[in-house]
C-alpha cells in the first residue's frame, strides 16, 4: 500500500472523530471523500487526482446530506435562559412610558428594563412578547 493511502485513511479517521464531536454531518462527507481518495491512491500515484476525488466526493455529498441533517437535528423543545421568558407573565414595578423610554417589570423574581407600545402604569400585570437586547418588550395582560 502506498504511503498516501495511509495518509488519506488517517485524514478520514480525523474527520470521523470531528464528526462524532459535532452533529452536523458535514465532516461525514469528508470521511467518505477521504476513503475515496485512499482507494484512488492505490490506483494512481497522482496526488492531484486524489485531491480531486476527495474534493469532488465531499462537494457532492454536502448538499445531499443537508436534508438528512435537518431531519436528524431538532430544535430544543424546552427554551432556556432569556428565551424562556417569552410569554411569561410579570408585574410592572416602574411605569412604562414608550415616549420617555422608561419602565421596569418583574418577571420570575427578576427586575428588567421594559418597553411597550403603550403606556402601562405601575402594578399592572403584563406578558412578555419578545426580548430586545437587554430589555423586555411587553404588553398589558388582559384578564
Amino acid at each position: 500500500m502506498p504511503t498516501l493511502f495511509w495518509i488519506w485513511l488517517a485524514a478520514a479517521f480525523i474527520f470521523l472523530i470531528i464528526e462524532i464531536a459535532t452533529p452536523t454531518l458535514v465532516f461525514a462527507c469528508f470521511v467518505i471523500g477521504g476513503i475515496g481518495a485512499a482507494v484512488t491512491s492505490c490506483l494512481t500515484p497522482s496526488y492531484l487526482v486524489q485531491i480531486g476525488v476527495f474534493a469532488g466526493i465531499s462537494i457532492i455529498l454536502v448538499p445531499l446530506t443537508r436534508p438528512l441533517a435537518r431531519k436528524i437535528t431538532k430544535e430544543s423543545p424546552q427554551k432556556t435562559n432569556v428565551d424562556a421568558m417569552v410569554d411569561r407573565p410579570g408585574l410592572v414595578v416602574k411605569k412604562i412610558d414608550p415616549a420617555l423610554d422608561v419602565g421596569q417589570v418583574r418577571v420570575d423574581g427578576q427586575v428588567w428594563q421594559a418597553t411597550s407600545d403603550s403606556v402601562i402604569d405601575e402594578g399592572v400585570k403584563i406578558k412578555v412578547l419578545k426580548i430586545l437586547g437587554a430589555r423586555l418588550h411587553v404588553t398589558r395582560l388582559e384578564e
